[in-house]
């Protein structure tokens, strides 16, 4: 297959990339590099694998990209920090939703043509028209959701944005699941808990995993927001590459929401104490934006587990052994 990947040289999206090119994929991947980074693709340069520095906002770089024809859609590209999100809204809002919608109106135009109009619930095609199916994956977040109970998250948990990223994007999701029911346009909305991993940046835009084995690498203290009672499923890379990639090959979740995540919440008092094992001190800072805090993460990914046959491999003490072996002979 011939597959699509925006986001491509991020931290999960160069991990999708490698999936699709070991299943035996071509694989074209675009990305702004605002988070992404071309050391994270630099191993599949001799590979099926073609990437463009190209922006998601910038419709007439996406025509190009777009002459292509591809069967599967993995759209990844999105601003992905919280804390940016209240300082900057905007920036998250074009990027996370209008960015979402300019891919799904390209890949409506691959799928019926541009000159192919609604009649009833049925398309009416150009004959004149090369129109080519395609299916496209969204990457959510689980940030979108309320806190969690004893049970765990599951999709038809209550949704309550407490920061812009959340609110665009849900936002986005509800453009996705439109083009489904509106169009027949095939998509799915995938949800992955807080993920982690190797390639995962280690400064103060990284993740919590990776920002505190950093720290204890370095012998730096590693400070906690706020009380450190917050839980967080915490899904290592790999299992969520794997999920991502699994979405797209099954018809089984067109049209649906799905979650992945270990089933497992963790406090970040206790993650801290599992990373630092005594090395650093461990220390509690005022949270910069208390109100985008979500007390309580806990996944319920039974849906993904019958649907598509889903389930995480990796302990959370397997996942921190191998990204601190990574950020260690990386550093």
């Amino acid at each position: 297959m011939n597959i699509l990947v925006t986001g491509g040289a991020g931290f999960i999206g160069r991990w999708v990339v490698k999936q699709l090119l070991e299943d035996g994929h071509k694989v074209f991947a675009i990305d702004n590099l605002s988070n992404g980074s071309i050391k994270n693709i630099e191993e599949f340069k001799e590979k099926e694998f073609k990437f463009l520095k190209i922006d998601i906002k910038d419709e007439d770089a996406l025509n190009e990209v777009f002459k292509e024809n591809f069967d599967i859609i993995y759209h990844l590209a999105a601003s992905i920090n919280v804390q940016d999100s209240i300082d900057d809204p905007r920036t998250t809002f074009f990027n996370d939703t209008v960015g979402t919608f300019n891919i799904l109106e390209k890949a409506r135009i691959q799928m019926f043509g541009k000159n192919s109009k609604m009649d009833g619930d049925k398309w009416i095609v150009d004959e004149k028209e090369e129109v080519h199916p395609c299916k496209v994956i969204f990457m959510s977040t689980c940030m979108v959701y309320d806190k969690a109970g004893e049970n765990g998250i599951d999709e038809s948990h209550p949704v309550k944005p407490v920061s812009p990223y959340g609110g665009s994007k849900i936002a986005a999701e509800n453009m996705i699941l439109s083009y489904y029911n509106t169009y027949k346009l095939p998509t799915v909305v995938i949800r992955p808990f807080n993920t982690y991993g190797p390639f995962q940046k280690t400064g103060g835009e990284g993740g919590v995993v990776a920002i505190f084995i950093n720290n204890s690498i370095e012998n730096r203290d590693i400070n906690i927001f706020g009380s450190g009672e917050q839980t967080r499923d915490l899904l290592y890379v790999k299992d969520c590459a794997r999920f991502v990639v699994m979405s797209g090959y099954s018809d089984k979740v067109n049209g649906e929401i799905v979650n992945a995540g270990t089933g497992r919440d963790v406090k970040i008092n206790e993650l801290a104490e599992i990373i630092a094992k005594g090395r650093v001190k461990i220390k509690h800072v005022k949270h910069i934006h208390p109100q985008s805090e979500i007390m309580k993460l806990k996944c319920n990914y039974s849906k993904a587990e019958k649907s598509i046959g889903w389930e995480p491999q990796y302990t959370l003490e397997r996942g921190i052994e191998e990204t601190e072996y990574w950020i260690k002979s990386n550093t």
